[in-house]
């Protein structure tokens, strides 16, 4: 198996309480420091969350294990997202990424269940030696809302409705902690797929 490397570009946080303004915009930060509940004073921490429109065989609300703590995006996905719109980038503050990365190629089609190891010297062989641990839970679907942003941005209406479709395989993907610590940008990336039957 061939083990997917790659960096941390970016690390980004937003402060917006759910329940405030409902902006999910993040801002750029030095450093995030993740414990179990993901990014402590970030709008998605938390050990449970509410089930919402992604859930829609259950009841609105019913609380979950919170599955979303963490949001990351690849910067070539940006980039083609941003090319498809015909806008000169696609920020990852905008769609509201907690890390982006690059050098991995396909992000958004790695296979939940697999972790993102983060920092360290060990290359993806023998024993882990990094920071963070993070684990794959889904691929996060594109919505409007950060359409939205990219259209205000942008002074275009018309992406709003646009992006979604443009983004879709492109998104990035949504994670919570498996192993607490702290995370930086130029921080390497490992890529562990989940062991699956023979």
């Amino acid at each position: 198996m061939t083990v997917q490397t790659g960096v941390i570009a970016g690390t980004y946080i937003c402060t917006d309480p759910v329940g405030g303004s409902g902006s999910f915009v993040t801002q750029a930060v030095p450093e995030l420091a993740l414990d179990m509940t993901g990014i402590p004073g970030d709008r998605h921490a938390g050990l449970t969350r509410r089930s919402t429109a992604r859930e829609p065989w259950m009841e609105r609300g019913t609380v979950l294990r919170n599955d979303r703590q963490l949001s990351v995006v690849s910067r070539a996905e940006l980039a083609q997202i941003a090319a498809a719109l015909g806008i000169a980038d696609a920020t990852p503050e905008l769609i509201g990424a907690n890390l982006l990365i690059d050098g991995i190629a396909d992000l958004s089609r790695i296979a939940p269940g697999s972790h993102l190891a983060i920092g360290g010297s060990w290359g993806g062989n023998g024993k882990f030696d990094g920071q963070a641990l993070l684990r794959v839970e889904a691929y996060n679907r594109p919505c409007r809302g950060p359409g939205r942003k990219l259209a205000a941005a942008h002074g275009r209406p018309a992406l709003e409705l646009v992006f979604p479709k443009v983004a879709a395989s492109l998104r990035g993907l949504v994670l919570s902690v498996t192993v607490p610590g702290v995370v930086r940008s130029g921080d390497t990336v490992v890529v562990r797929e989940p062991v699956t039957a023979p």
